[in-house]
């Protein structure tokens, strides 16, 4: 069906949302029809959002998914760059707090001989987006055209970009229907919406992270497992190489949360610093991306090669890249320090002495979303400074009256907002607990190893 056609169909969105509502499973067509009134405007906000609904709350069949992603992925324009000479690959997170890996794949693996091609999403929910850290770089431009998109690929190797309005038309709208509609955790939402936009990109191979614990919208390990083999399986389908490793979100990557902070972070494990729980995810998911790309003969091999590149400094030098390329400051690249900061910081204290045990690492992203560093609704726009330092996290050992994490903010009263929520989202207990790997689990289909 075309996008024209849409208004002029014989099915009602009303008829498909009480379908829906009611459990049924909606044919090809029905679908299509929808994404087609999605992406041509015939069908209003409301009940698209009533859909999406019924979805969270009757979920879909494989091939309801399969069909969403398809009719999603079709709603624009599917990217040719087989004239590149190496190997596509990309790499995509279900959303965690903290989670800043794209910063540092896309140059590093750009950096040993793959192209890069990233279209990623804004913040959703209480989960940071990739596109917000890269626009708290002063004048970098995510919402480039395809040409220039391609342009900068061939250049350097890499390039992020937000979905432009040829890519996944019809998934830029939902992503921001869901966002503040409580819609997000769907399975299979998150499924169309991630494979959508990865297989516009004209990828060959797509390494997945899958989040499951606290501040991941998967909370149980099984749920995020499924996700993982809906969206290889769904990937597979249409030719890809893919791998899903499941990670563990039940504290916040790294130490930085918020925008600026993030894309500090960033910049001290390109210099070969940075938290090490953030350099080994790194490590780990870029050594997937060379392996499926061909450029490493095992995984270990591929670790090894990541961690050359960032102690050569190539990787660093190939993000400065971008961000020139892209229209960005390097100046703040080059002096992370002239990035966008709050004239305020405020410390929230531990009330009492022992181990950090837990921390509800939703909570922090949402005290996040709630300073500004996210969107609490659809047309907020994002403060780049604001955000949250985390000083102690699980298993480290904390004495009364010690902070657990500064709250960056532009006044008293915007930290009183989250001092309390902070505070009540970390567990003190008299002894340490084992800590979770932060790899979990691993899902892989075809071509085993």
């Amino acid at each position: 069906m075309s996008q024209a056609s849409a208004s002029q169909s014989s099915f009602r969105a009303v008829d498909l949302i009480r379908k829906k509502r009611d459990g049924g499973a909606l044919s090809d067509a029905e679908i299509e029809y929808l994404i087609a009134g999605c992406t041509d405007g015939s069908i209003p906000d409301y009940q698209l959002s009533s859909w999406l609904m019924a979805v969270v709350l009757r979920s879909m069949t494989r091939e309801e998914t399969a069909a969403l992603t398809n009719a999603m992925l079709h709603s624009g324009e599917v990217l040719d760059l087989s004239s590149l000479p190496a190997k596509k690959v990309d790499k995509h997170s279900t959303g965690g707090v903290g989670d800043k890996t794209s910063l540092v794949l896309a140059p590093l693996v750009a950096a040993g001989g793959l192209y890069v091609p990233m279209i990623s999403g804004r913040g959703l929910g209480h989960t940071g987006g990739t596109l917000d850290k890269l626009e708290s770089i002063p004048e970098f431009r995510v919402g480039l055209t395809v040409p220039e998109f391609e342009r900068i690929l061939k250049a350097c190797g890499c390039s992020m970009i937000g979905q432009t309005e040829q890519i996944a038309p019809a998934d830029r709208k939902l992503y921001a229907l869901r966002d503040v509609t409580a819609t997000v955790e769907s399975p299979y939402l998150i499924c169309a919406s991630i494979m959508s936009k990865k297989l516009a990109e004209g990828t060959d191979a797509l390494v997945l992270d899958v989040k499951t614990g606290t501040g991941a919208f998967m909370k149980k390990e099984e749920d995020a497992v499924f996700l993982a083999e809906l969206m290889v399986e769904t990937g597979e389908r249409m030719g890809k190489q893919m791998v899903a490793l499941i990670t563990d979100m039940n504290q916040p990557l790294g130490r930085m949360v918020g925008n600026a902070l993030e894309v500090q972070e960033c910049i001290e494990v390109l210099h070969g610093g940075g938290p090490a729980d953030l350099r080994d995810l790194c490590f780990e998911l870029a050594a997937w991306m060379f392996y499926l790309g061909g450029a490493c003969e095992t995984v270990a091999a591929g670790k090894q090669l990541s961690e050359q590149i960032i102690a050569s400094g190539k990787a660093f030098k190939r993000f400065r890249q971008m961000v020139e390329l892209q229209g960005g400051d390097v100046g703040v690249i080059d002096d992370p320090t002239r990035l966008p900061r709050t004239k305020l910081t405020v410390e929230v204290p531990s009330t009492r002495a022992g181990y950090v045990s837990a921390i509800l690492c939703e909570q922090v992203g949402t005290a996040c979303v709630m300073l500004g560093g996210g969107r609490e609704r659809k047309e907020d726009s994002v403060d780049p400074a604001v955000g949250i330092v985390i000083h102690k996290k699980i298993g480290d050992n904390v004495a009364q009256g010690e902070s657990l994490c500064t709250i960056h903010c532009h006044s008293d009263a915007q930290a009183a907002r989250v001092k309390t929520m902070l505070e009540e989202s970390y567990q003190i207990t008299p002894s340490a607990l084992a800590q979770k790997p932060l790899l979990v689990h691993r899902v892989i289909y075809k071509g085993e190893h």
